[in-house]
């Protein structure tokens, strides 16, 4: 019976007479098969807050940005939420007869009504009057019973007249159909006329370019070994997210004999990268269109007009909006859309070509677009252009204008190449360029070289009260990068609280060097008053960038207290504003990242913590602060531990002391080696700990000065630790408890809470191991490090101690009454996954209840009597089921029934 319905559907074509096919339709409505490392991207998930209740969702970006991907994902999870799912491929032959029997069709398909639109069809409005037909085609799904949620991929192929058809459904939907529409272009309006309604939700590039904790899960569904999260990092810089770059990466990779090892040469050298992105997207553009990316990708951002004035193309604006809307070669760089650049891996694979442009040409371009820059503010672009076409004296002129404001909005890798580039003689010429030279090589690796630029500033000029306070600003950042934080107060000691001038950004920077010199002093209270008491300024760059370090002194303050909570508040926002203004690899933004990877290693989130240094331990080598750099590689070294890759950790460590010799921090040095007696003490190593305490005794016998209060406290502290390790290593515990005593108080005297508590815990191990009572005081330090949201709690201090608090712990546990409740839970859940085997019925109202059982059994390939005695009804109730299944999945036999289950989504495996 169930043969000769499927028969007679397939027999009988409604839409005889129109062109097109049952099989034609068939193939456009069915839904594509999901790739094979499909990522479900939880913060796209279709009930996320930002789609939920939207009932039309336009996703609108190039070819190579995961369109089709993402409609596959809401496909299942609309199904799984119960709704009806429609699907469609459009194409240009949809003129608007054909669209909307293919909307008709998917209905039918998706809802399992195979009557739906008979009348409709029957009518001839189709053809004659195909706006009154979508009319009806609204009116007849307004009539279903069902939640239906149409997806529309490839929109962008339709033609003018159905492309104005959809529009019109859109904004005349019933109450119970939802629609998403994938498109390359063409749907800007619909956004602008429903969306401040609250009725349309756009995905741009923006949302779909891939995450860097989403790269990471990717590379991971694809091999077997694991990657490190800093190759990870590397591919996923390179490829700035976009899902087909890392597509083409990962394929690549696949075919290589070590996988891993081919990840990582991606991640290092865009060199085996830029060849395969070539070949696969830019082999396929025409000449013209070719050598019109090649001329414009001299420079960094894109404009129309601009373009138009490089190339001396009339139709430059109109090819680049093609281009634009037809490859993924461009990102968008500004929030009107006027501004944009070329993919990183497309414009090093581009300007691979310039060389074979002739020189003259090639100049002319770079003068033609100096002149265009410079005649529209971006002078520092223009300068460069400048010095690339030739013309120095110009280059030199335009720099000296800008290079200060650069600095001052923390261009500062801009500025360290402008000074390799400019002569003595310049600098000399244009006291401000000086300036701004110090500004860069103060906030970097090089800040010994900030104090050559002033002197040279004081020997050719005679400075007014307000450079020499800036002056000494520059000197005080210097400083504070040398690690020297007595100097730091000698600097501010003439000018007092109030500085003695008026520009926003420097009484800004005013207030962030008093709040780092109440920070260093442990007074971290008062720095958050100098930060929430300073003057606001206006919206300049240079104050906008100043204002930032408020976040990092905050968030820095917070993590030496211990208030690891209060910390990721502050800095999490602030990684997100910084990486997205500045760049995941600007120095601020690494160096907040260091600050809140630490908080969120405490907080026992080590995924995160390791994604947030990933690719970034290389910027603060030579851009961060003395504290963002320890923190920052103390924490990946734990992480590398807590992962039991001890090798990993003590490289990482070294790598830390080798950065504190090259930038000559003794405090980085002996925090490494008082980091590695940690991990060492927790074996029991005492050879190898006493070899590196005297390390230890020795750069502090040569640095902790004892005019330099605040920086031999911070030696002592640390050198006091190393004692205390050592001895635990011997496993003297007397002479252990009095070096902890020592550095607890420390520790106290300094307010570094978090250390103090873990010094409490390890003196009670050590009171414990002496024989005597200790409990309370482990208890005690326990319950601190929970209070400050400290997760990872004992666990990094010490094995032994570790082990203690567990056991302590399970016996409490183990002391609590019993829950008379938990064998019913248990026997709950073994039933719930003994039914798990086999495949599953989606909870999608297309199926009533029934059918979804009859159709699990009927995958589970039983005999109509076997699911009767299942189901606990009738052989003919079962036969009734399946002739419904077989009318609503236009099936002809079981099989068939199973098949197009699977293949509509209505039947998954458990």
């Amino acid at each position: 019976m169930i043969g000769i319905a499927c028969r007679d559907s397939l027999m009988t074509n409604p839409y005889s007479g129109t062109g097109i096919t049952a099989s034609e339709l068939l193939l456009k409505t069915s839904p594509p098969r999901a790739p094979r490392h499909l990522l479900a991207r939880s913060r796209l998930r279709s009930d996320s807050e930002r789609f939920r209740d939207r009932p039309v969702t336009i996703v609108q970006a190039p070819a190579g940005f995961g369109k089709t991907s993402l409609l596959i994902q809401w496909h299942r999870e609309y199904i799984m939420r119960g709704s009806a799912v429609a699907w469609v491929s459009l194409d240009e032959s949809n003129d608007p007869p054909r669209l909307l029997m293919s909307l008709t069709s998917a209905i039918r398909s998706g809802c399992g009504r195979a009557a739906f639109g008979a009348r409709l069809l029957a009518g001839g409005r189709v053809t004659d009057a195909p706006l009154e037909g979508f009319t009806a085609w609204l009116a007849e799904v307004a009539h279903l019973a069902l939640d239906v949620v149409l997806i529309l991929d490839e929109a962008e192929r339709l033609p003018d007249g159905s492309r104005d058809a959809l529009i019109y459904l859109l904004n005349n939907l019933p109450s119970n159909l939802r629609i998403v529409v994938a498109a390359r272009d063409g749907f800007d309006t619909v956004v602008e006329r429903l969306g401040p309604y609250g009725q349309c939700v756009k995905v741009d590039t923006a949302l779909l370019r891939f995450r860097l904790d989403e790269t990471i899960t990717l590379i991971g569904m694809h091999f077997e070994a694991s990657v490190e999260a800093d190759a990870c990092a590397r591919l996923h810089d390179v490829t700035e997210g976009w899902p087909l770059g890392l597509q083409l990466a990962l394929a690549a990779a696949t075919h290589a004999p070590d996988p891993v090892a081919a990840i990582d040469a991606f991640a290092s050298s865009t060199a085996g990268m830029r060849e395969h992105f070539v070949t696969a997207l830019l082999a396929r553009l025409s000449d013209a269109d070719a050598g019109f990316l090649t001329r414009i990708s001299i420079v960094e951002l894109l404009h129309a007009d601009l373009c138009r004035a490089m190339t001396g193309l009339p139709d430059a604006q109109e090819r680049l909006q093609r281009l634009m809307r037809d490859t993924p070669l461009f990102v968008v760089s500004d929030q009107h859309g006027e501004w944009f650049r070329l993919h990183a891996m497309a414009r090093d694979a581009l300007r691979a070509r310039l060389a074979d442009l002739p020189a003259q040409e090639l100049a002319g371009m770079h003068d033609r677009a100096m002149h265009w820059l410079a005649d529209h503010g971006m002078t520092e672009a223009a300068a460069r252009h400048a010095l690339a076409s030739g013309q120095r004296e110009t280059a030199y002129n335009l720099a000296q204008r800008c290079l200060y404001e650069a600095a001052t909005r923390g261009q500062l890798p801009a500025v360290l190449e402008w000074l390799e580039w400019l002569p003595e003689s310049e600098l000399d010429r244009h006291p401000r360029l000086r300036l701004a030279a110090a500004w860069a090589l103060a906030l970097s690796e090089r800040h010994q070289q900030a104090e050559v630029q002033v002197r040279k500033i004081l020997h050719h000029a005679t400075p007014d009260d307000a450079m020499r306070y800036e002056i000494d600003l520059i000197l005080s950042a210097a400083a504070y990068y040398a690690d020297e934080p007595d100097r730091i107060a000698a600097f501010f000691d003439r000018w007092g609280e109030a500085p003695p001038v008026n520009d926003a950004w420097l009484r800004q920077a005013h207030a962030n060097r008093l709040a780092v010199r109440a920070l260093m002093a442990g007074e971290y209270a008062k720095a958050r008053r100098y930060e929430q008491n300073a003057p606001r300024g206006d919206a300049s760059l240079a104050y906008r960038y100043v204002i930032r370090w408020r976040d990092y002194i905050i968030g820095l303050g917070y993590l030496f207290e211990g208030q690891v909570l209060l910390a990721e508040r502050t800095l999490r926002p602030a990684l997100a504003r910084a990486d997205e203004e500045l760049g995941r690899r600007h120095p601020f933004s690494c160096m907040i990242a260091g600050l809140l990877a630490a908080a969120t290693y405490a907080r026992d989130q080590i995924d995160e913590a390791a994604a947030l240094l990933a690719n970034r331990l290389d910027v603060l080598e030579r851009g961060g602060t003395p504290d963002t750099v320890l923190l920052a590689y103390r924490t990946a070294a734990r992480i590398a531990a807590a992962r039991g890759v001890e090798h990993r950790a003590l490289d990482l460590l070294e790598t830390l002391y080798a950065v504190g010799i090259a930038r000559n921090l003794p405090r980085l040095c002996v925090a490494s080696l008082t980091e590695q007696l940690r991990l060492h003490s927790g074996r029991f190593r005492s050879e190898t700990c006493r070899a590196l305490l005297r390390r230890v005794d020795e750069i502090v016998a040569d640095n902790a000065a004892p005019e330099s209060a605040i920086q031999r406290r911070n030696l002592v502290l640390l050198q006091d630790l190393a004692h205390a390790y050592t001895c635990i290593a011997e496993q003297d515990w007397r002479a252990a408890q009095q070096q902890l005593m020592r550095a607890e108080a420390g520790a106290e005297a300094m307010k570094r809470e978090v250390v103090r508590i873990e010094i409490m815990a390890l003196r009670a191990l050590a009171i414990d191991r002496c024989g005597e009572k200790s409990l309370t005081l482990l208890r005690e330090a326990m319950n601190l490090l929970e209070a400050y949201g400290v997760t990872r709690g004992v666990r990094d201090i010490h094995p032994a101690l570790a082990d203690w608090a567990r056991n302590i712990e399970t016996e409490s546990i183990g002391t609590q009454r019993p829950d008379p409740a938990r064998p019913a839970r248990a026997a709950v859940h073994l039933a719930a996954e003994a039914g798990a085997d086999g495949p599953r019925a989606a909870p999608s109202m297309v199926l009533t209840p029934k059918e979804r059982n009859v159709l699990e059994l009927l995958a589970r390939h039983l005999a109509n009597k076997e699911i009767a005695l299942a189901m606990g009804i009738g052989q003919e109730t079962v036969k009734w089921h399946l002739k419904n299944l077989s009318a609503k999945l236009d099936a002809g036999t079981r099989k068939q029934i199973v098949r197009r289950a699977q293949l509509l989504g209505l039947l998954r495996d458990a």
